[in-house]
């Protein structure tokens, strides 16, 4: 007889972003989905990176091209799945075996905005896809680094995950207590996919044009 389910683990215990900061900074057609994703997660995460010594306007621009960055790591030859530009700020990513998302930002603050998603992933290579709805909160402080051009950048990142889904609640009780932990892993994943490229273009401007140019034929 196989073990009983183990209960689904509470979402981590992290702070939300001020709610107050979010009503002020959420284009108001999106604001009340984020809302109350942030206050009733199915899971939270933080994540972070080391700092990122580059230009502002260079991990600004990346964080608006996410597109540009996926292809920066197959021109890298680094395994990377690609990310669609759909137009009007909206992107999408798909695996090819259930997993579909499409976001956009819907607000912006000092150093920061708010990526919300929407679409359906696939938690375990055998079982069913799940729908979500998530929000994620990236902040990119910095500060004066040498030379005066550049910024040591502090990325982090706050993700908040919603699923009404029975198959979301039966991947928890599977998971247990190590849904949080690769959640945690996502969430840094998602920055250093942004702060690698930062840090390659830096150390390499002579290579930014051609790493960071559009696909061929777009």
């Amino acid at each position: 007889q196989p073990p009983a389910p183990r209960p689904t683990p509470p979402p981590m215990p992290i702070p939300a972003p001020n709610r107050v900061v979010l009503s002020d900074v959420v284009e108001p057609p999106h604001r009340d989905a984020v809302l109350g994703i942030v206050r009733r997660p199915t899971l939270s995460a933080k994540g972070s990176s080391e700092d990122v010594v580059c230009s502002p306007e260079l991990f600004r621009w990346l964080l608006d091209h996410p597109d540009r960055v996926a292809l920066a790591w197959r021109r890298l030859k680094v395994p990377c799945l690609e990310i669609a530009d759909a137009g009007k700020g909206r992107f999408t990513w798909a695996d090819g075996d259930g997993s579909d998302v499409t976001w956009q930002t819907v607000g912006t603050f000092a150093d920061g905005r708010v990526w919300y998603a929407t679409g359906k992933v696939k938690p375990a290579p055998i079982g069913p896809t799940v729908p979500v709805k998530a929000v994620v909160v990236v902040s990119h402080a910095g500060r004066p680094a040498a030379g005066g051009k550049l910024e040591a950048i502090t990325p982090t990142a706050q993700a908040f995950v919603h699923s009404d889904s029975k198959a979301a609640a039966v991947a928890l009780r599977v998971l247990g207590p190590t849904a949080p932990k690769l959640a945690e892993d996502a969430a840094d994943q998602l920055l250093f996919f942004f702060a690698g490229i930062a840090r390659y273009v830096t150390a390499h401007p002579e290579q930014a044009e051609s790493l960071l140019a559009p696909a061929a034929g777009r």
